[in-house]
């Protein structure tokens, strides 16, 4: 496999009323989620992340939602806390949708159709919204099912209902680009926004860019400048929690403030997004996982999409489906971008600084909540405390590896097929030394 080195910029954030916003992630009621993911634990863990704004995620899930209701308060703004609680940490209404259904093929012959497989995120401003949604989707397909129901439902359809409900809701295209489930994706979508939701495109007012896509490569179609581009992480677990994610600046915490700064592209309110590296995502390259074969875009057409070793179509990923529709060059910046800061997550750099493979050790976990501890939260480690200060409560080592990751001198094997890139902060040689003066 290929390996890259990457060096990026860094800048710290301001003491400004900024808001860190992950705005879709799931519950404990959606097929292959941690059943750790309640209201309460999503409360707490975004605390120690650092998270302010977190997605409630899968209102539609009829049992979930009743959670919804009884431990949620909102205060009008459309922005709502636990009942009863001190925790800071405050939710938006969100679910996501798996629309699954045929539709023509532009320029093809009448009546030719394909599979289109999308996922689509929906904000709501409130819970009279979110009943009204429910009610109408669950004459149409089983919302009990899954918390991310699968429905044989158009998504421009979807976004109708949604919005003739009420036009304050968002419908957000999830992870754009990732192969199966996306509304670019290689295997099941389309080649346009306009394709997909047709007359209701101009209320489509951001894509997500999903952990194998980060904005300078959705900088590279012009057709997307109309739209924001936000990132969330999609959390299946509690720890994944603001793995990816937004930091807005606003005036007061709303619901509207929120999609506001996102609809107009305001770079006063919307500061910058947190990616993933996406080289790390599990659909960044092509490739074909039974073979262990990974491919670059370049080598994917000399192979003419076919594995080298088993002669099946290798799974496209999302590095080359960008080139496929890009019309703009590699380092293209529009004027109008929203930056952004690409960030590993803190266990993974302890892991690597510490030469411990599993993030789950109890090595590892007890220098994270040492350092979340003294360092008051995860994303405070990681963005804001400069160097002398974390030199202060953590190790010479690990305050390197924080500082290599903000440079973004790192080696990144890149992910395909379903399997997540791997991330090394530290070359093989140095960790050898590393472990030779333990030994010593």
């Amino acid at each position: 496999m290929a390996e890259f080195f990457y060096f990026r910029g860094y800048v710290k954030l301001l003491n400004t009323m900024q808001y860190i916003a992950d705005l879709h992630i799931h519950s404990k009621y959606s097929r292959a989620c941690s059943p750790q993911l309640t209201l309460e634990n999503i409360s707490k863990y975004c605390a120690i992340k650092g998270v302010d704004v977190v997605a409630t995620g899968d209102f539609t899930h009829p049992i979930w939602f009743k959670e919804i209701e009884t431990k949620l308060v909102e205060d009008g703004s459309g922005i709502y806390k636990l009942r009863n609680a001190d925790d800071k940490t405050r939710f938006v209404l969100s679910t996501e949708i798996s629309c699954i259904y045929s539709k023509s093929v532009p320029g093809q012959k009448e009546g030719s159709k394909k599979v289109r497989r999308l996922h689509i995120v929906v904000l709501a401003p409130d819970i009279d919204t979110v009943r009204k949604i429910n009610e109408t989707l669950g004459k149409i397909g089983n919302l009990r099912s899954d918390g991310r129901p699968i429905l044989g439902l158009d998504a421009k359809r979807l976004a109708q209902i949604v919005f003739d409900i009420s036009p304050r809701c968002m419908v957000i295209p999830a992870h754009a680009w990732t192969p199966w489930f996306a509304v670019f994706g290689s295997k099941s979508g389309f080649d346009s926004l306009q394709e997909c939701f047709e007359e209701y495109t101009d209320k489509i007012y951001a894509i997500e860019t999903g952990l194998s896509s980060d904005p300078p490569m959705n900088w590279r179609l012009s057709a997307l400048d109309n739209v924001a581009l936000i990132s969330n992480s999609d959390a299946h677990s509690l720890p994944n929690i603001g793995r990816e994610a937004n930091v807005f600046d606003l005036p007061e915490l709303t619901y509207d403030q929120i999609c506001d700064a996102i609809k107009d592209k305001d770079k006063k309110r919307f500061l910058y997004t947190i990616e993933f590296y996406p080289e790390e995502g599990m659909y960044h390259f092509d490739g074909h996982r039974d073979c262990a074969v990974c491919l670059p875009p370049s080598e994917t057409r000399k192979q003419k999409g076919v594995c080298p070793k088993c002669k099946k179509y290798l799974t496209v990923g999302v590095l080359s489906r960008i080139e496929e529709l890009a019309d703009r060059p590699e380092g293209f910046m529009p004027p109008e971008a929203i930056p952004y800061k690409s960030l590993v997550e803190l266990d993974k750099i302890i892991a690597e600084s510490l030469n411990i493979k599993s993030r789950q050790s109890k090595g590892v976990q007890s220098e994270y909540d040492n350092l979340v501890k003294k360092g008051k939260n995860e994303m405070n480690v990681l963005l804001n405390l400069d160097y002398k200060e974390l030199e202060k409560i953590t190790s010479s080592k690990i305050v390197e590896g924080i500082r290599r990751v903000r440079e973004g001198k790192l080696i990144i094997r890149p992910g395909f097929d379903g399997q997540y890139g791997k991330i090394e902060i530290f070359s093989p040689a140095e960790r050898e030394e590393s472990f030779q003066k333990k030994l010593l």
